[in-house]
């Protein structure tokens, strides 16, 4: 479940198992999570996905508006520092405002911060934390698998599929590849030591 206490159950879950040292949480805005990770990894930034953001504002944004709504909106990801990104992010509020997209402008103003977490992170690393895309390719595919199925006769069968293409993925190519250089992370962390 989305909700709190099914997110506290499954991080309390992660943190018996002895997760520790967890930095950077990335998600769409599931208010369950976020209050979790607050509470059990109170260290933790939370990084907004960008995509989720952009996709709740487009919900208040006419279809032929969405295109161009959209390059506005990469145009403040794609600064080169916090302060640029908060600069063009209030350029971007007065057009919105200017285009009659009240509530779309009313979002950024309010939840743009959520999505910048990511500029206190290696440069380095950017572009593959503003987001969760990956997990979300991850999930799309386990959801392609078990719609094939249909129905299964218990739980244990959805899980042991669930399992079976994730031993996939991870024996694959796709699996081996280093997504993130820790080097730059190590580096820059030096003098904040993470406790667990």
């Amino acid at each position: 479940k989305e909700d709190k206490a099914g997110w506290s159950g499954f991080l309390a879950h992660l943190k018996q198992r002895g997760l520790r040292g967890v930095r950077l949480v990335i998600s769409d805005a599931c208010l369950g999570l976020v209050e979790s990770v607050a509470e059990f990894y109170p260290e933790a930034d939370w990084q907004r996905c960008v995509v989720h953001f952009y996709r709740a504002i487009f919900s208040h944004v006419p279809s032929d508006r969405v295109r161009q709504v959209a390059l506005m909106l990469k145009a403040i990801h794609a600064q080169e520092s916090l302060s640029a990104a908060r600069e063009k992010a209030a350029r971007i509020v007065d057009e919105l405002k200017a285009m009659k997209l009240k509530k779309a402008a009313e979002l950024v103003e309010l939840h743009i911060d959520e999505t910048l977490c990511y500029f206190s992170y290696p440069q380095a690393h950017w572009l593959r934390i503003r987001t969760n895309n990956p997990l979300e390719r991850i999930m799309r595919e386990i959801r392609r698998r078990t719609r094939v199925v249909g129905a299964f006769p218990d739980g244990n069968s959805a899980l042991m599929l669930a399992a079976a293409r994730l031993r996939h993925i991870a024996g694959t190519k796709w699996g081996t590849r280093r997504y993130l250089s820790m080097e730059a992370l190590h580096k820059q962390h030096l003098d904040k030591p993470m406790t667990a």
